[in-house]
């Protein structure tokens, strides 16, 4: 054979050699490794040098929005592997197993990139996902997502109680006494990530954070505790652009172990969208009605008593839009523009019924009864924005919440029937400087917006009740809060300054007209009681500009 064909064969099984060192990736237990893939590249993750004491292993693998497949094989199967933004699998060791390879691959033709991580658990450890009856994987320690406009829904298979190397997995499903599963709590956990940060790093940093035990429950915020005797789900309030991880940690009471599923994080929101994507969340109509109702509320916070007609054509037009909203939201299938157009028409139309009840009965009380209503409605939203809005109490039954609502949202009228001024500058300071909220979150998330989505969403959702609602505050919160109480508080002070030597409501226009009338009819000393009615003025206006016009010059007799 020619040196030349030698020289051909070397270098092909040099690149050979080469590719497949590429193609290997060798973690070291509870170290994070960054690997990126491409569609026809299957990438081994190989772990060497085991302990004897770790009796099974976990390998999990997150990307930001891209699919990843792991297998325990080269070429994946059924019940072999698993394809998710958040994917994990768990393998039991052999009495003398030190070292232990994983395949990771591409499954929808694009460059893949994330962080993954192989953690070590010992026998004593609760098997996450060991009794699983549901999903693919015959031991699924995943924790899968569902989310839509109103709520996240996560599930997970049941754990198992630990075992040896080589020992036979305990029965699942045998009796319920104290050495069964059935002894195991699973406690759920939630971690938020930065305020409108969608960036990459920022999610791999944070699934570093609670990715195994120790790191969830110093840093996550524990949401709820499961039996095993519960369902293995939970429900929670969908925060569209807002990153969360959630993660389950299964332990074991008697041995006093714990072990961690596979974190899992979403943003409420789809990164393939070019329409209503993560990246362009929000759309034009919602910005343009909210600036709009952001300016009507910096109005009526400043001057919505002096300018009471506006006033009241504001809260109509609120008190009308939202619950029209909710009505047709519910009864039909329209689309959301279309839906917020005619909320906003049948809002102006209950602006105008509202001034127009004012300006034709003169009823203060009646119209400030209303203007109290928006101050309830806020009141109570804001009461259950808080931790009080996840007791089961209210979770589990729409009554108790529903009844407790209303009736602090019927306090503030009660209140205002005493003081209905004060009460009405008041509802003007604290709702405007509210809009002027709203108004910035169609622009820059806040969680202050939720305060009043909540209660829309349990409105349009019937099964929402269940889902935990609680969102954190974070620096952008704090800020808005901020301003949201130096807005109201400025305006409350203002005007009530300003009010103070004024009569406690104007008088209503078509009482002053009948009053002005009647003082007419009856003054004959009155200048304008000689005055033609309107009715004989618009006549005689119209005779002048229908009769033929006199020719110019002399017609009356000279006078000698």
């Amino acid at each position: 054979m020619s040196p030349w064909i030698w020289c051909l064969l070397l270098l092909r099984l040099t690149c050979e050699v080469r590719a497949q060192v590429e193609n290997r990736v060798v973690f070291l237990l509870g170290t994070f490794q960054n690997v990126s893939f491409s569609q026809n590249e299957t990438v081994q993750a190989v772990v060497s040098r085991i302990p004897p004491e770790v009796a099974f292993i976990t390998l999990q693998f997150h990307t930001q929005h891209r699919n990843a497949t792991l297998s325990y094989s080269r070429m994946p199967g059924l019940g072999l592997s698993l394809t998710a933004v958040d994917s994990g699998l768990l393998s039991p060791l052999l009495p003398s197993q030190t070292s232990l390879s994983l395949f990771l691959s591409s499954p929808d033709g694009a460059v893949v990139a994330g962080t993954g991580v192989i953690l070590p658990y010992t026998g004593t450890d609760p098997v996450p996902g060991a009794c699983n009856m549901e999903f693919n994987l015959d031991i699924d320690p995943n924790v899968y997502l569902h989310y839509n406009l109103y709520e996240t829904t996560i599930r997970f298979a049941p754990a198992n109680i630990g075992y040896e190397r080589g020992a036979t997995p305990p029965a699942c499903d045998v009796s319920t006494g104290s050495d069964t599963r059935w002894r195991l709590r699973y406690d759920v956990y939630q971690y938020f990530l930065p305020e409108n940060d969608l960036s990459e790093q920022s999610l791999f940093s944070a699934v570093e954070t609670v990715a195994d035990v120790q790191g969830v429950t110093e840093n996550a915020r524990l949401v709820l505790t499961l039996s095993s005797a519960d369902m293995t789900e939970a429900v929670f309030s969908s925060i569209p652009g807002q990153g969360v991880i959630y993660s389950v940690v299964v332990r074991d009471p008697l041995e006093n172990s714990s072990a961690s599923y596979i974190p899992v994080h979403t943003y409420a929101c789809s990164f393939a969208s070019t329409l209503d994507g993560c990246m362009t969340l929000g759309k034009i109509s919602t910005k343009v009605f909210f600036t709009i109702t952001g300016l009507a509320g910096l109005f009526v916070c400043f001057f919505g008593h002096r300018f009471f007609k506006c006033e009241l054509f504001c809260m109509g037009f609120s008190f009308a839009a939202f619950f029209f909203f909710v009505l047709i939201t519910r009864t039909t299938t329209l689309d959301y523009d279309i839906r917020l157009s005619l909320a906003a028409v049948i809002g102006v139309v209950g602006g105008v019924i509202l001034v127009m009840s004012w300006w034709r009965f003169g009823s203060v009380m009646a119209c400030v009864v209303v203007v109290g209503l928006m101050l309830g409605f806020l009141l109570a939203s804001i009461v259950f924005f808080t931790p009080l809005g996840d007791l089961d109490v209210f979770r589990r039954s729409d009554v108790v919440f529903w009844v407790t609502f209303c009736c602090i949202m019927l306090i503030v009228p009660l209140i205002f029937v005493r003081w209905p001024r004060e009460g009405n500058i008041t509802t003007c300071g604290a709702v405007g400087a509210y809009a002027a909220v709203l108004a910035v979150n169609a622009y820059i998330y806040t969680s202050l917006s939720y305060i009043t989505l909540n209660i829309l969403k349990r409105f349009l959702n019937t099964n929402f009740s269940a889902a935990f609602t609680d969102v954190p505050l974070q620096s952008v919160d704090f800020a808005l809060i901020s301003v949201w109480a130096v807005l109201g508080v400025s305006g409350v002070v203002l005007q009530l300054y300003r009010e103070r030597s004024r009569p406690f409501f104007p008088p209503s226009p078509y009482l002053m007209w009948r009053q002005e009338r009647e003082r007419r009819k009856t003054n004959v000393l009155d200048p304008s009681h000689h005055v033609p009615s309107l009715p004989g003025r618009l006549l005689a206006r119209a005779r002048q500009l229908t009769r033929r016009a006199e020719p110019a010059g002399e017609h009356t007799p000279l006078l000698l």
